[in-house]
């Protein structure tokens, strides 16, 4: 196949061979074992989490001297409120943050990086974020999905010498993917990248760049076609951003984040050398996910951030806003809120700090972990953001520029919203989310009896397939009867003054009630199951409660069991467990009693102009043009808005 030749149109993908791409590209083996895929399966394994799981005393304290020196340079450094007004992180702040060693936290030593642990990364991040979440951004998409974290996993030694001393230093780097037609389904993927020689020619046109913009180097997902000498499908490249035919097109905006450089880039007949493919020729999207695995817990990090915050302004605030004769705060309907955002910001920071050192630990396989914390941080932290702007009243509604100028603090609790709001989209919307970790959590049952499910295996197949259930289930179901959740005394030693082993209890009870759940959904709809979004939706949502119990009861004892706030943190952690239970309790009802059918039905009379009718007595102010974007591959007709800091 010829370098000039381009795909002449968007490839065509069935439903099935969607599924199947995916499905090739995920982690098919379970090498390590796995605290929330056990949980999801009836077996509450505290073993795997407690004793809380520590760094090492050379790491802390690496970390605690980097945090002392961000700290700092936030601090004195770092205007939020001119990064908000003209929508761009100051050069001089890039510049600073470059000769801090910021861009290479998560950089061995040995490249030029500082070589921090997970957690010590997240802990900057929060810093960081919460100084300026557009920062936050910056340092997360180069370094947790950017070109370090791929060439850390899956680089050649020649790779890592070459491009991860410029990352630590002095080069940008971005993560590119999506597509003006592609999101969550890359077996659509337009971009193509053509051998040719000892070279790949790269066209297409990549969309929402976070960093690219500015950035230096890229990681760009790209499909090669099948050929003499190659396997083809979806492969990732390093692509240098100042090549010829890369044209950034367009700095887009947003209704949050409004100083990160995201925008569209195009490629036009770009020569990518064949030393910068990364892995092989297929394995992009497997790059993508494993890189994502961890990279996702850059994402809570910053939830973690935002509770913090939103927790210091809901408390002075309140202690000094009055209302009928004494603070607002001492009101219930007011309190109640208070108390929810202290709670769930503990368990936020309980969940993303336990799965950011067993990332580090690298003992257990954390692909639910980590999307689960994602998932549940995302969630959780805009209900909290928007519990601080109702608490402020009118004040949370009013921005931050307004109220400095009429003489009050400046207080961007609106802004907090519009940033966090873009977290239940980015790196995996909560919908797919949803899908991706109900995916993993039944792997068990489908590696047994997927075929008996599967419309085109053999009889033989599925004969065999059954009998290979039937021996599973004989095994597994009966443990689902009867656990340590119904004896008393289980757990004792988390019971300090607040008795935190009933919620333990609780957790190892409702774990098999979830396995059970999912196995009755699995036998009454079979291959249909997947088609139950709304239920396996909230199944994934008790297990993320239930890891987030588990994390918060295990944080509040390693606090207790150093002298480090145990008593606080006891209470903090039994209500938010309680919170957390009365939330389980309404999604299981929600599990066979809800409106899901009657829903589709709607939503199809909807898209078939049934309800039309209902849209009258409105204008639509949406401008004209197509809902996506031509992104037909060809030379780019617009100005290069690449930036380059240097």
């Amino acid at each position: 196949m010829s370098a000039s030749t381009t795909p002449s149109s968007r490839p065509a993908v069935t439903e099935r061979e969607a599924r199947e791409v995916a499905e090739a590209a995920r982690e098919q083996h379970w090498r390590k074992p796995s605290f929330a895929k056990e949980l999801f399966l009836g077996r509450f394994r505290l073993d795997l989490i407690h004793p809380h799981p520590l760094p090492g005393d050379e790491a802390a304290q690496r970390g605690e001297e980097f945090l002392a020196k961000l700290r700092d340079f936030v601090e004195t450094k770092v205007d939020p409120a001119v990064i908000e007004r003209d929508a761009r992180i100051p050069d001089e702040v890039i510049d600073g943050l470059k000769e801090l060693g910021a861009f290479g936290m998560k950089i061995d030593t040995k490249y030029g990086g500082l070589g921090l642990t997970q957690v010590y990364y997240n802990k900057a991040l929060s810093l960081a974020g919460s100084a300026s979440p557009a920062i936050g951004v910056l340092l997360s998409a180069h370094q947790s999905i950017g070109v370090p974290q791929p060439l850390k996993l899956f680089g050649t030694q020649e790779q890592r010498e070459r491009f991860l001393p410029r990352c630590a230093r002095t080069d940008i780097s971005a993560f590119l993917l999506t597509e003006p037609d592609v999101g969550s389904d890359p077996a659509r993927l337009a971009t193509t990248a053509v051998p040719d020689g000892d070279d790949y020619v790269l066209d297409g046109v990549k969309l929402w760049t976070t960093n690219g913009v500015v950035a230096d180097l890229l990681v760009v997902m790209a499909r090669v076609p099948r050929s003499e000498g190659h396997k083809g499908g979806i492969t990732a490249f390093v692509v240098e951003t100042n090549s010829p035919g890369v044209t950034v097109e367009n700095r887009n905006a947003f209704m949050g984040l409004r100083g990160i450089e995201n925008g569209v880039t195009r490629f036009h007949q770009v020569r990518v050398p064949a030393a910068n493919r990364v892995g092989e020729e297929g394995q992009g999207l497997k790059i993508a996910l494993t890189t994502l695995n961890t990279g996702r817990l850059s994402l809570p990090a910053s939830c973690v951030a935002a509770g913090k915050w939103c927790l210091k302004i809901a408390r002075e605030w309140s202690a000094v806003r009055e209302q009928w004769g004494k603070p607002v705060a001492h009101h219930e309907a007011v309190g109640s809120k208070i108390s929810f955002i202290a709670a769930t910001t503990f368990a936020l920071e309980a969940v993303t700090d336990l799965a950011s050192q067993m990332a580090d630990e690298d003992r257990n396989d954390i692909r639910i972990e980590g999307a689960l914390a994602k998932l549940y941080a995302s969630e959780m932290a805009w209900t909290m953001a928007d519990e601080l702007v109702q608490i402020r009243g009118g004040r949370g509604f009013e921005t931050a520029e307004s109220l400095r100028a009429r003489g009050e603090r400046g207080v961007p609790a609106e802004q907090l919203l519009r940033d966090l709001r873009i977290n239940r989209i980015f790196e995996g919307s909560t919908e797919i989310m949803h899908l991706l970790i109900a995916r993993e959590a039944v792997d068990a049952h489908l590696s047994v009896a997927g075929d008996l499910i599967d419309p085109e295996k053999s009889l033989g197949d599925k004969a065999k397939a059954g009998a290979n259930a039937g021996a599973f289930y004989a095994k597994w179901l009966p443990k689902l009867v009867a656990g340590p959740g119904q004896l008393p005394t289980a757990y004792g030693e988390f019971k300090h003054g607040v008795d935190l082993s009933g919620h333990l209890r609780y957790v190892e009870r409702t774990s098999r009630k979830l396995a059970r759940s999912t196995f009755y959904a699995m036998s009454r709809w079979q291959g249909r199951m997947e088609s139950k979004q709304g239920f396996l939706g909230r199944i994934v949502d008790i297990g993320a409660e239930l890891f987030a119990m588990s994390a918060a009861c295990v944080r509040a004892e390693l606090l207790r069991g150093r002298g480090e706030n145990g008593r606080e943190a006891y209470q903090l952690a039994d209500v938010f467990c309680r919170q957390a239970r009365i939330r389980v309790e309404e999604l299981f009802n929600r599990l066979w009693t809800n409106t899901d059918d009657l829903d589709r039905k709607v939503a199809k009379g909807v898209l078939s102009g049934t309800y039309e009718w209902l849209e009258q007595g409105i204008v639509d102010p949406s401008g004209d043009g197509p809902w996506i974007a031509d992104a037909s591959p060809g030379a780019s007709r617009r100005e290069n808005l690449h930036r380059p800091i240097r």
